[in-house]
């Protein structure tokens, strides 16, 4: 199998990961009373009605090609919190329901790689040059094979899906995690107002500003929590 084609296929499940995601905010909110995102055609797979220009596609594609990591976001579900059925824990609901549905997928997808039928050993290797970006190596061992193919796939959606999930827990806005901090802390609106208007410049500070300054328990608790999930739905795979 061609590198190209891999590389094509790592960046395709990202994105629909990302449209995943934003699908079950508006579903759940549908759910709830609010039919918002359904008027606004939201609750569809077609990604030209999620994705972002820059989020979906310029963002991963930079950071890819610059750090040899990625990372992105679609166009947000819109929604209406004076239409759901609870006032209160409505928002928190919708909110979690987009790293609820990337752990879902992380778990459908680790128990169809557990299908396949290879040994342990190969699905390791698989595994382990995945983690390390050995491209090259993986398009090789994979080539030809029907079900290290498909163990590959399934590998690269749980590399994705745990990694949104986890992500959109941090409690900093636009991240769905700051719903359920201003509503366990019952923040004011105002305050919650202006946290979400600085919320992105807050975080791009902690994730990438302070450990540049020698402050990284943050991002080395994130990279922690990520690590941890990963290991729980690769070892599910084995």
């Amino acid at each position: 199998m061609e590198v190209a084609i891999l590389l094509i296929f790592y960046f395709l499940l990202l994105l629909y990961s990302i449209i995943l995601h934003e699908i079950s905010h508006g579903l759940i909110a549908l759910k709830l009373g609010d039919h918002t995102a359904k008027l606004a055609g939201r609750l569809t797979l077609n990604p030209k009605t999620h994705v972002d220009p820059i989020g979906s596609i310029a963002v991963p594609i930079v950071m890819y090609m610059t750090a040899g990591f990625a990372f992105g976001w679609a166009k947000p579900v819109p929604f209406n919190p004076y239409n759901l059925r609870y006032k209160k824990w409505g928002p928190v609901l919708v909110a979690l329901a987009g790293p609820g549905m990337n752990f879902l997928l992380a778990f459908l997808f680790a128990i169809s790689g557990k299908m396949m039928p290879l040994l342990g050993v190969e699905k390791m290797q698989i595994l382990n040059e995945l983690i390390g970006g050995n491209w090259e190596t993986l398009a090789a061992d994979v080539s030809g094979s029907f079900a290290s193919i498909v163990f590959l796939f399934c590998a690269m959606a749980i590399f994705w899906n745990v990694l949104l999930g986890i992500f959109n827990l941090f409690p900093i806005p636009p991240l769905d995690g700051s719903k359920l901090l201003f509503t366990i802390f019952n923040i004011p609106d105002e305050i919650q107002m202006r946290f979400e208007q600085w919320g992105l410049f807050i975080l791009i500070g902690i994730l990438f500003l302070l450990p540049m300054i020698g402050i990284t328990f943050v991002s080395e608790f994130l990279s922690e929590a990520l690590n941890y999930v990963w290991n729980f739905f690769f070892q599910m795979m084995l």
